[in-house]
C-alpha cells in the first residue's frame, strides 16, 4: 500500500517560560489503509499528534510532514502551514478526514440524522443511501430521528463515528472514543468500526492508554517514550514504532 502520511523531524512545543511539553517525531510512516493506535499514558501528546494528522494544529517544525490522498496528490503540510493556506487546509481536511472527539462532539441542536448528514452538506454532497447504510451497522438507524441528548454514552459514540464516515474519508481520527464507555461496550463499538474501517478501505488512526485493548484489536503500535530535558524543565515525549 502507497503511504499516506510521512512524517520526519516533526516537533510540536507548548513552552511558557523556558517550562513546559515538547511532543517529537522521529520518523514515521503510516500507509493507505493501515489500523493504528497511540498508544502511552494521559497528557503524553496523543491528542496533540492527532490534531496534527487532522491538519487542525500547525507543528513548529518538520523535516517533513507530507499527506498523500485523492488521486495520489502530494500535499506538503508544513509548507501550507507556512504559506497560511488555511483554506487549502480546510479543504483536504474537509474532503479526506473524519475525526472522533472522546465526548463524540455532536451538535446537541441538531438531530442524529442531522448530524451524521453534516459533513455530506458541507461537501454539497447528493443525498444516497450513506446514513442509513452505516447508521445500521452501526445499530443506530433507529435513533436518526432523536436528539443526541436523549441517547446513551454508547450510542452517542456510534452517531459520532457514523458522521466521520458519512462522506466516505480516506482517514479516520479517533481521539481515545471509548475512553468514557465500560469495556464491554467499547470492545463492541471498536469491533464494528474496525470492521467498517477495512470495509471501506479506510486508514484509521485512534489514541488509547489502554494496552490490552490495544492488543487485542491487533493494531499497529506508535509508542510513547518520555524523558525531561534542560534541568527538567522540559517534558518531551516522543512516539516511534
Amino acid at each position: 500500500m502507497s503511504v499516506i502520511y510521512s512524517l520526519k523531524n516533526v516537533v510540536k512545543s507548548r513552552l511558557v517560560d523556558g517550562a513546559g511539553f515538547r511532543l517529537r517525531i522521529p520518523s514515521v510512516e503510516i500507509r493507505a489503509q493501515e489500523s493504528i493506535a497511540l498508544v502511552g499514558h494521559s497528557g503524553c501528546g496523543k491528542s496533540t499528534l492527532l490534531d496534527m494528522l487532522a491538519l487542525a494544529l500547525h507543528p513548529d517544525a518538520a523535516d517533513e510532514f507530507s499527506l498523500t490522498v485523492g488521486d495520489n496528490e502530494v500535499h506538503q503540510i508544513d509548507a501550507l502551514w507556512h504559506k497560511k493556506k488555511q483554506n487549502v487546509l480546510a479543504k483536504i481536511r474537509k474532503q479526506h478526514i473524519g475525526y472522533v472527539l472522546q465526548q463524540g462532539g455532536l451538535l446537541p441542536y441538531l438531530t442524529v440524522r442531522e448530524n451524521i448528514d453534516l459533513p455530506r452538506m458541507l461537501m454539497n454532497l447528493p443525498e444516497d443511501d450513506s446514513t442509513r447504510s452505516i447508521a445500521r451497522v452501526m445499530g443506530i438507524h433507529r435513533q436518526l430521528d432523536k436528539l443526541p441528548g436523549l441517547l446513551s454514552a454508547g450510542e452517542r459514540q456510534r452517531v459520532a463515528f457514523t458522521r466521520a464516515l458519512s462522506h466516505r474519508p480516506a482517514i479516520l481520527l479517533a481521539d481515545e472514543p471509548t475512553a468514557s464507555l465500560d469495556p464491554i461496550t467499547a470492545r463492541k463499538i471498536m469491533a464494528v468500526v474496525m470492521e467498517l474501517v477495512k470495509g471501506l478501505k479506510i486508514t484509521m488512526i485512534t489514541a488509547s492508554h489502554d494496552w490490552a485493548h490495544v492488543y487485542k484489536m491487533d493494531l499497529r503500535s506508535l509508542h510513547q517514550q518520555a524523558e525531561v530535558l534542560e534541568n527538567g524543565n522540559v517534558y518531551q515525549s516522543t512516539f516511534r514504532d
